[in-house]
């Protein structure tokens, strides 16, 4: 029944009308044959949006000239074009364009990007998609003049499907019309604490896949009794595979280096499926082990590398494998501090999970918004446990009906690219929205739809708290904490409110009977700034101010499960304007944005070694 309810609910969002992709998201796009469309791509600044509006403000016609998505190639001397692509103005790909030239630093607005490629089939009968590992924030695109599809959100995939009639052989002219402006109905909206940075961020390419082919899939463990250990011999495995196109004979479930190889008849597009594990090693932070798992056809075949492991709150506790996990966190930002630039690749990835090794982790919350799947993919392969979380963020407008839907759409694109990463334990559905009715309907309907989309993983968000709840004891009475399977909160007593001395006497609560985690806590400090540590600003301040954190979390009630502090590194930020001290950057970084450690480092490290050791004792 909760798989029928998926399969509605997903197939409900493909044809929400106007700005949504027309092709249902096709995932592990890395396993899959594919034409990278990276590289270097010709650009026209448009702030006027003239490509795209004629003088009138009307949308033009697809065949108008004058479309900035039509050609630019004269056709005599007297065809009057008032546009052009040039290798002069051209830009990486993947990239944000603020990182590329100086002009672009603050820009928001329309950038139009164009590619030309050669494309040839490699039979007549395969079909291609165009896919987008992200854009931010609205993409129009159009392939040799004609309109493929437009998307909304700058963190999560989409594709679309070319036309046989479309698709060339030599000289495709493809134009991504790219709209990052904030505006008070999107996902997230006007008022972020982050660097809105616009472009093709992530990767683009092309796959070809076969008439019917493996569009999407689901393999993991089958959850044993709540609070239960899963087994390592005879283990039970559940999924289910998604075909494209009208599949036929059976779908193949092969696990080589566990000799196990099923075939499953097709009988409707969704292939369920259930298998026995003679044997299997379970993943987690110290044995992130992963199998070789390969799906196949007569016609198709995808191969992944997935991660077996159960997870889920039970009374206070968070249980990895059915065993208490203590998450020693950090939050991150997708930015690449040192260049100024938004992450997107796999050295990106390494270098942000080595810092957050380096200091004692074995999780990161990924905020504020869905990371690119390199970071996901090297998560499961180097043990991190995982927070994922989509832009609703602060403010939003929780009684619009359309903000609601684009929010429900990121969370489908999150959950669809990354449900089989074993290193993903928790699913968030926002960050400090203010308690409202109005807004509980709205996180609630969005814990909703992440659990009919996957019931294998928690869901959380950052939730409020009550600091007036008297007898120096912050409580956190979230309504929507009836709803969440980790109750989770932000604190930053010492930085916004007080001084670090205050936690000495403060403590923390819920009336809520389930697992606590704080999500954020943190404090600013310029990097090679040095002072006495009541001066705000200087590393001994952020020192002081972790010190008095990591004595408060040793009277935490019994129910606290881990911390993840603000922020990893130094980010870019409009918000930081302090002359002297920012600069435009949100300085709670433990790296600064040259990449060097700050004193508190040293400090949180310590107390991720001490509850390390702790549970080795155990």
């Amino acid at each position: 029944m909760r798989n029928q309810k998926f399969f509605l609910l997903f197939f409900a969002l493909l044809f929400l009308k106007e700005v949504y992709a027309q092709a249902p998201l096709i995932t592990a796009v890395p396993a899959r044959k594919t034409v990278s469309l990276n590289g270097r791509w010709q650009y026209i600044v448009d702030p006027y949006e003239t490509g795209f509006y004629d003088y009138r403000f009307k949308e033009r016609r697809e065949n108008d000239r004058e479309a900035y998505w039509n050609t630019d190639v004269q056709a005599n001397k007297t065809d009057r074009k008032e546009h052009g692509y040039v290798d002069k103005y051209s830009l990486n790909v993947p990239g944000d364009w603020n990182s590329q030239a100086p002009q672009f630093l603050y820009y928001e607005g329309t950038v139009w990007y164009k590619k030309s490629f050669d494309y040839q089939k490699s039979s007549a009968t395969n079909r291609v998609f165009l896919y987008f590992d992200a854009v931010n924030y609205r993409a129009d695109v159009y392939l040799n003049g004609k309109k493929l599809g437009a998307h909304i959100g700058g963190f999560t995939p989409f594709d679309f499907e070319i036309p046989d009639s479309v698709l060339k052989a030599k000289n495709n002219f493809l134009v991504v019309k790219v709209d990052n402006k904030r505006g008070a109905e999107e996902v997230p909206t006007v008022n972020t604490d982050w660097w809105n940075y616009g472009g093709i961020t992530r990767d683009v390419s092309l796959i070809e896949v076969p008439r019917a082919f493996v569009q999407d899939y689901s393999i993991h463990l089958k959850k044993p009794t709540a609070g239960g250990k899963p087994s390592t011999k005879n283990a039970a495995v559940e999924g289910w595979v998604k075909m494209n196109g009208q599949a036929t004979g059976n779908v193949t479930v092969e696990i080589p280096e566990l000799k196990l190889k099923k075939a499953f008849a097709v009988a409707d597009s969704v292939v369920r499926f259930e298998m026995v594990l003679p044997s299997v090693q379970l993943w987690s932070p110290e044995n992130p082990k992963l199998y070789e798992v390969i799906i196949s056809t007569t016609a198709d075949k995808v191969e992944d590398k997935i991660g077996f492991r159960t997870v889920e709150a039970f009374g206070k506790k968070v249980l990895l494998n059915g065993e208490p996990v203590f998450m020693r966190g950090i939050s991150v930002h997708g930015e690449i501090a040192q260049q100024v630039r938004r992450a997107y690749s796999k050295e990106d990835a390494r270098q942000l999970f080595s810092e957050a090794k380096e200091l004692g982790c074995n999780m990161v919350r990924l905020a504020h918004y869905p990371h690119d799947e390199n970071m996901t993919r090297m998560a499961d392969s180097l043990g991190f446990l995982v927070w994922s979380e989509i832009p609703v963020y602060w403010t939003i407008d929780f009684g619009n009906k359309e903000v609601y839907r684009k929010a429900e759409k990121q969370l489908t694109e999150m959950i669809t690219r990354d449900r089989n990463r074993a290193s993903i334990i928790i699913w968030s559905v926002g960050n400090e929205t203010p308690i409202s009715p109005v807004r509980t309907d709205f996180m609630h309907n969005l814990i909703s739809a992440a659990k009919a989309l996957d019931d294998t993983r928690m869901v959380s968000a950052a939730l409020e708290v009550n600091y007036n709840s008297g007898k120096n004891l912050n409580l956190i009475d979230d309504p929507l904490g009836q709803y969440v399977d980790l109750v989770a909160f932000n604190e930053y007593l010492g930085w916004y409110g007080g001084l670090p001395s205050n936690c000495r006497t403060t403590n923390w609560g819920t009336p809520y009977d389930k697992p606590l985690f704080i999500s954020e806590t943190g404090a600013g400090a310029k990097a090679g700034f040095h002072a006495d540590s009541m001066t705000i600003f200087s590393e001994e301040y952020q020192e002081w101010y972790y010190k008095e954190q990591t004595a408060m979390l040793q009277r935490m009630p019994e129910n606290f499960v881990g911390i993840s502090p603000w922020v990893l590194a130094d980010f870019r930020s409009p918000k930081r304007n302090n002359p002297v001290f920012q600069e435009g950057w949100n300085r709670k970084g433990l790296f600064s944005n040259e990449g060097k450690k700050k004193k508190a480092f040293y400090v949180l490290k310590a107390y991720y070694e001490q509850m390390r050791n702790k549970r080795q004792k155990k």
